[in-house]
């Protein structure tokens, strides 16, 4: 699904990526984990075809990223750029008409699974209902592979456990998923295969069990001791 080579993402002097190789297959569900400033968000945006290499090179089902690509790729960024003059439900009616692989079905399910209130302005929502809602406009969609950055980060644990619920009711064999966070302890059931990311560079890779094997503990506590995090 996704082949990384040797790719290195540089701004000025600084490295943001330092020449990472990796390959992760379809179907995949993978934790992209790392302490704030490991290069999880540059990593997903360079996937995503937000951000170029400086040099080496990705495929995602044998393209490089583009429109074509990103018409079966749904991501969710860190940052915010909801429009918070729109009612919810205006954004999400809005929002849909760009995609092809819209699903209202599965908008309908997530709106109540969410308990998202419709008829609110955007700025009226609390940061987990925000959060709720940026979800709902990536997993509604029939996508093949769900980049997710930092879903779990600063809201409250409620907010959490709906949104880890949710991901794993859209998970398929044909669909792959990278999820990156530093919140580890809620998230790591997700993942059959967990990547450690530290200043650009891959430190630790295995499927979640054999590492969990490996050092005696869970991929959290691995996260914590063996990366300081």
């Amino acid at each position: 699904m996704i082949e990384i080579v040797d790719v290195v993402k540089r701004y000025g002097h600084t490295y943001a990526i330092g020449g990472i190789n990796l390959k992760i297959d379809k179907g995949s569900f993978v934790g992209l984990i790392g302490p704030n400033g490991s290069g999880k968000t540059t990593l997903l945006k360079l996937v995503f075809g937000y951000e170029r290499p400086s040099s080496g090179y990705i495929h995602i089902n044998g393209e490089s990223p583009s429109t074509m690509t990103n018409s079966f790729i749904a991501y969710y960024p860190e940052v915010e750029s909801l429009y918070s003059g729109m009612k919810v439900s205006q954004l999400l009616g809005w929002y849909s008409e760009f995609f092809l692989d819209w699903d209202k079905e599965k908008e309908k399910k997530l709106i109540q699974f969410f308990d998202l209130p419709l008829q609110k302005y955007i700025y009226q929502l609390s940061k987990g209902f925000r959060t709720r809602l940026k979800l709902i406009l990536t997993l509604a969609r029939n996508a093949k592979l769900f980049l997710l950055d930092e879903p779990l980060s600063g809201i409250d644990p409620t907010s959490r456990d709906r949104i880890v619920s949710a991901v794993l009711n859209e998970y398929r064999e044909d669909r792959t998923f990278i999820l990156a966070t530093h919140i580890v302890s809620e998230a790591e059931t997700l993942f059959d295969r967990t990547i450690f990311l530290l200043d650009g560079n891959i430190v630790i890779d295995g499927e979640s069990d054999d590492l969990r094997s490996k050092y005696g503990k869970s991929i959290d506590a691995i996260f914590k001791e063996e990366l300081n995090a």
